[in-house]
């Protein structure tokens, strides 16, 4: 019995046998203390695969989030583009429109001339009756 002892005595302490084997659940409790450094170990390790996992989904949805803003980016300059051109445009049909009524105003006011010498000369004409 005294071999088993200095056994236990170098055993790691979750592998030693409870010292009191009478009452079960101090036993169990003791057993349960000696083996919490194993689950602190194992709480930990989780705890760093959280931690790789939370980086990791971290970084994938930086990246998303920075190629979501290049496209927007991207768009914008697109938008500011087209507002350039159609500003153009816009400008191009108003003076188009501008000299499109100004030519119609020169006519209307050559025809009115016409229109008013060709009454002057059919006047002094004298008339076949």
């Amino acid at each position: 019995m005294s071999e088993n002892f200095a056994l236990e005595r170098y055993a790691p302490p979750h592998r030693r046998l409870p010292e009191d084997r009478d009452d079960g659940v101090e036993n169990a409790v003791k057993l349960l203390a000696k083996q919490r450094p194993e689950a602190l170990a194992e709480s930990a390790l989780a705890t760093e695969n959280l931690n790789v996992m939370i980086r990791h989904t971290t970084i994938d949805s930086m990246e998303e989030i920075d190629r979501v803003i290049r496209e927007l980016e991207s768009i914008r300059d697109l938008l500011s583009n087209e507002v350039g051109r159609i500003d153009r445009e816009v400008g191009g049909y108003a003076s188009v429109n501008h000299m499109a009524a100004t030519a119609m105003k020169v006519i209307s006011e050559s025809l009115k001339q016409w229109k008013e010498r060709q009454n002057k000369t059919a006047a002094n004409w004298p008339s076949r009756d």
